[in-house]
């Protein structure tokens, strides 16, 4: 079969398209026929040799969907010719509230989802939600399973509260916008482009500040009388906004910093205001279900930003580099 190879960590996207032996269901495993998969910032770091504990040679990729061609002994809840969506997250546990000190993510140390087949716990694989596409329903799953965690699990959003989204455009981003207004929740977003702003307003963003501004926390207070939850994958300096945004006992999530430490951070004005901070990573196999049931419950469809062929993937790469893209970068596999 054929798969994106990454061959070594010392040069940046050292990638290359090899032929691969095709893999076999163990006890307990499926071959999943791969008709699309989906690139994450996981991907970049990864490829760019700065993600910890690399491997190599390793096929790289998180996100997948495709078709069941074969099962191993002790599979009974899943059939050959079966339409999945692949849940990325590995060796979760049995804890629900935190993942296991065991807990990977496929594409690396386990190759990926960047290949014609892949081979997968049967646990790991659930029905594909039958309105979406291949390229969206390969989309969901390592986005939308954080998102779904930072925002219900972890942040316990309700309806009609205000709900402030950082850069807007990225895939988990978009789906924090559409499953916080699923809820009914009021969604505001920020980004450095209009354009990306307006896309957020067009998903159901009620309005968007650009962070270049030097005056956007007012604006952003004026607009909203202040947060009851944000959801953070930034970091850096501008996480002391997001306190500064925040409501009497309001929440911060953070499942990144794309923008480094959190610098001269003022502890007294989070506690005055009683702000709740709440770590996130990834989600628990329940988080994954309940999230494809939101998502088909509200008819939600990923926003695809481009669309790359399998040979294409070192580009792509690179192109989510730039952030150009306002939603996912799909990765077209097979018919």
């Amino acid at each position: 079969m054929k798969a994106i190879v990454l061959n070594n960590v010392e040069d940046n996207y050292n990638l290359s398209i090899q032929d691969v032996q095709k893999p076999v269901a163990n006890a307990g495993e499926v071959v999943v026929k791969l008709k699309a998969a989906a690139l994450n910032r996981r991907d970049v770091m990864i490829a760019s040799g700065n993600y910890p504990g690399t491997e190599v040679p390793k096929i790289i990729g998180s996100d997948g969907a495709g078709e069941v061609v074969s099962i191993g002994n002790d599979v009974t809840d899943v059939s050959v010719g079966a339409k999945v969506i692949i849940n990325p997250g590995l060796n979760w546990g049995n804890n629900p509230n935190v993942k296991s000190a065991a807990f990977t993510i496929l594409g690396m140390p386990v190759d990926g989802t960047f290949a014609e087949f892949i081979k997968i716990p049967a646990e790991n694989v659930y029905p594909k939600p039958q309105h979406l596409s291949w390229e969206e329903a390969a989309a969901l799953p390592l986005s939308g399973l954080t998102g779904y965690r930072a925002l219900i699990t972890k942040g316990n959003v309700q309806a009609n509260e205000n709900v402030f989204i950082p850069g807007a455009g990225g895939g988990v981003a978009t789906y924090l916008i559409q499953f916080a207004k699923a809820l009914n929740a009021n969604v505001y977003v920020s980004s450095s482009q209009q354009e990306k702003i307006d896309c957020a307003l067009k998903l159901g963003a009620q309005s968007g500040v650009n962070y270049k501004d030097a005056d956007w926390e007012t604006k952003l207070l004026d607009q909203s009388q202040g947060m009851d939850l944000t959801i953070d994958s930034v970091g850096g300096e501008s996480f002391k906004s997001f306190i500064n945004i925040g409501k009497l006992g309001s929440r911060i999530v953070s499942f990144g910093a794309t923008r480094g430490p959190v610098p001269n951070l003022l502890l007294p004005t989070m506690t005055l205001k009683e702000i709740t901070l709440l770590g996130s990573t990834m989600g628990s196999p329940n988080d994954f279900k309940n999230m494809i049931d939101l998502v088909e419950q509200h008819q939600i469809k990923p926003v695809i930003g481009s669309r790359y062929n399998l040979e294409e993937t070192p580009e792509a790469l690179k192109a989510l580099t730039h952030g150009e893209n306002f939603g996912k970068i799909v990765i077209r596999i097979s018919e």
